[in-house]
């Protein structure tokens, strides 16, 4: 089994080379960049930062912007998101991450309609990555509220019906479920390489309120129950993700 522990943010551009060798330092083999906001590394930025990775062995990732929904009822806003998505695609690429990870959207009246919107949109994302011949995976994530789409259900049968990739937040089924379903996850994610996201949670009946850090009792818990035959890279991000992956990885050497 492998798994590598990294937090879900690398900072500017000019550190990053650093930052870099401090995850390394540390043990850490992964690190999402954050373009929750901006895609901030321009194409000419970006090869230095992916080659110095992967010298280091440290697996890149990307989060998209927040601010994208491929189920919202103005065309306007589809194409803006499907925008975002593949400008973190082309970094991405440039970069060598694995993975695009996203919010697939918001339901609005009908789950079913929902569905099709969303699966229409990665669809369409994939055909461009296809044309652009770029080796990147786009990542639906497990979210966690309840009036947002994205169950464990929905993403699974996402990656069954378009091929697309996907990202497990453990902590957002969680916040979601009111619980985690281990064996149900395993079931419908048969594919050998996950996308992990994990740290602690404050949720309420409607689900996910905010992060936190993540206590030993949770590492335990997640550890513990995951497939020993895959693959898994853990983005951690929670308030103090740094540590906190540290913290993962020390549990996880020790069980």
């Amino acid at each position: 089994m492998e798994i590598r522990f990294g937090p879900a943010g690398l900072g500017p551009v000019k550190t990053a080379p650093k930052v870099l060798e401090e995850y390394k330092k540390l043990g850490l083999k992964a690190c999402e960049v954050a373009f929750t906001y901006s895609v901030y590394i321009k194409p000419e930025e970006a090869p230095a930062i992916g080659k110095k990775a992967r010298e280091l062995d440290i697996e890149l990732s990307i989060h998209a912007p927040y601010f994208v929904n491929l189920n919202s009822d103005e065309e306007k806003k589809v194409e803006a998101t499907k925008k975002r998505i593949l400008d973190c695609c082309r970094i991405g690429e440039l970069l060598g991450a694995k993975a695009v990870v996203f919010h697939p959207g918001y339901y609005r009246e009908d789950k079913e309609e929902a569905y099709g919107n969303i699966k229409k949109g990665i669809f369409e994302l994939m055909r461009e990555i296809k044309k652009n011949d770029w080796k990147i995976k786009i990542a639906p994530e497990t979210m966690g509220k309840v009036n947002v789409f994205g169950s464990v259900e929905e993403i699974s049968r996402l990656v069954k019906e378009t091929g697309c990739s996907f990202c497990i937040d453990f902590a957002h089924i969680l916040a979601r479920e009111k619980k985690v379903d281990y064996e149900l996850v395993e079931r419908v994610f048969p594919e050998k390489e996950w996308h992990v996201h994990f740290s602690g949670i404050v949720y309420g009946e409607k689900g996910e309120k905010h992060h936190k850090t993540t206590e030993k009792n949770d590492w335990f818990g997640l550890l513990k129950n995951l497939p020993r035959d895959r693959k898994i890279r853990i983005i951690n991000e929670s308030p103090t993700m740094i540590e906190d992956s540290v913290e993962g990885l020390r549990i996880f050497k020790g069980l």
